[in-house]
């Protein structure tokens, strides 16, 4: 009897060891609801979860759209976003939404503001976003229109945008001038050319408030802060 129990406590295993045969869940996940319809996520949610990448023009609201318990996230009513397992303190998360203008029409792209601020991250298309003209905030929305489609970073409404500058790649093709828009309230500096055509600020890239340009067949990563 007692090796009939000592084999049987060999077979069980022990706590340590069944954590350690379930797999890893993942940090980052980009979960989908087609036809509005309730899907699950499975991801780590043990040190909180953020939204960091709304990808539907529905609403992403929080206990409304999407929810976390203790095995993922859950989306709902045509919410399609990414989400992030929350980063230690030291770790910069930026909350990015994106917004498109389809055929010049005017689009509204729900999101929870509460005053917090919104800057242009980057455009994705030819036509420009320019905030006042083919973009801008209203109460709880993103408004675009002429075309504009583009990726727009949320801020905090008490402390603003996270510290630190934002890579953004800026390509001029067939040696044509190219603009690509985006927020700058400091400054644009060149981090790495990506082109054997020279890099040269004020001849062949420069920067405005709004965007960096590159002529010539200039390519390459900016620092933009």
């Amino acid at each position: 009897m007692l090796g009939a129990l000592l084999a049987l406590a060999w077979l069980v295993p022990t706590p340590a060891a069944a954590a350690a045969a379930r797999p890893a869940l993942p940090e980052q996940v980009r979960c989908e609801s087609p036809d509005t319809r309730r899907v699950h996520c499975p991801m780590d949610t043990s040190r909180g979860v953020v939204l960091v990448r709304q990808l539907s023009q529905n609403a992403c609201i929080r206990d409304t759209d999407w929810g976390v318990d203790t095995l993922g996230v859950w989306v709902a009513r045509g919410c399609r976003a990414e989400f992030r397992a929350r980063p230690g303190a030291d770790v910069a998360t930026r909350r990015v939404v994106r917004c498109e203008s389809s055929r010049g029409r005017n689009e509204s792209c729900p999101v929870i503001l509460r005053g917090a601020p919104v800057r242009l991250l980057r455009e994705l298309a030819s036509a420009p976003c320019r905030r006042g003209e083919s973009w801008d905030v209203g109460r709880n929305e993103i408004r675009v229109s002429r075309g504009c489609k583009g990726e727009f970073e949320i801020g905090d409404a008490e402390t603003g945008f996270p510290p630190g500058a934002r890579l953004l790649e800026c390509e001029s093709r067939d040696r044509r001038r190219r603009s690509c828009g985006t927020t700058v309230e400091r400054e644009v500096v060149l981090v790495r050319q990506l082109s054997t055509s020279a890099c040269e600020k004020d001849r062949t890239w420069g920067w405005d408030a709004e965007r960096v340009w590159v002529d010539e067949g200039c390519r390459a990563e900016f620092a933009v802060d």
